[in-house]
């Protein structure tokens, strides 16, 4: 699963990488979440283009997408044959660039931690976007990032990860035209082992609001809380009122 990602590389560097013509110019972002804008890299008229679509995939049949449920990750398993998914495997699939992706451990409290590229530089992640057209015209650009069986690395964190595509089969997953939806998805795999590092990162990441650098940070050691505290006795107060 992918609930949360980061996109940090200057806006020329993610240019340079997938190619589009488009000279987007976009501040860096530690914590994107669902219903906010994405980059998109998509094929269009042969060529690949840049635009920012809505993070929560709206099928083209949708009635009301305001009683529809928000559709965030598709389960690479299932893309070629969900009434959701299948359409857009086939004519409609598109790259979403990132620096990296946010997995949170089960436990109490769930802990966080953040995924990257092991080798520095920004990911390109698989996705499915859609054009919804409302019955007065109104339209929503949508996208959803496809998901696989996590590889060793983060199976200890979650059993899902983000399908990644190298660059060299950028166009192999882009060109909808030339390459058909069974044949691209040979590309729905787990990236392999060593391709990618994790680390725990800091609670703060949970709330969506937070967006600032420090969230990329490595947390804190975790102290335990069950050793015994000091030996020193506390003094008692003296007739003064205690916060404690």
């Amino acid at each position: 699963m992918c609930a949360r990602f980061v996109i940090t590389s200057p806006a020329a560097a993610i240019r340079a990488l997938f190619g589009y013509a488009e000279w987007p110019d976009f501040p860096p972002r530690y914590n994107v979440a669902p219903t906010q804008p994405i980059p998109v890299v998509r094929l269009d008229g042969g060529k690949r283009t840049f635009a920012l679509f809505r993070w929560g995939f709206v099928p083209a049949w949708v009635k009301d997408p305001r009683n529809f449920s928000l559709l965030i990750n598709a389960r690479g398993e299932s893309v070629l044959d969900k009434p959701s998914f299948r359409n857009a495997m086939r004519r409609r699939r598109c790259l979403i660039p990132a620096d990296g992706f946010y997995g949170w451990r089960d436990g109490t409290p769930r802990r966080p931690y953040f995924v990257r590229s092991s080798s520095g530089g920004p990911l390109a992640l698989a996705g499915l976007w859609e054009t919804w057209i409302g019955p007065n015209g109104e339209e929503i650009d949508s996208a959803v990032i496809v998901t696989t069986q996590a590889n060793r690395t983060l199976a200890a964190i979650h059993g899902r990860m983000p399908v990644i595509v190298a660059p060299e089969a950028f166009d192999f997953w882009l060109d909808c035209g030339k390459v058909d939806a069974t044949a691209a998805a040979a590309l729905i795999a787990p990236v392999p082992d060593g391709r990618l590092e994790c680390y725990e990162v800091s609670p703060a990441v949970n709330r969506a609001a937070n967006d600032f650098p420090e969230l990329i940070a490595p947390a804190a050691p975790v102290v335990d809380r069950a050793e015994p505290v000091a030996t020193a006795k506390r003094k008692k107060p003296n007739n003064q009122p205690s916060l404690f």
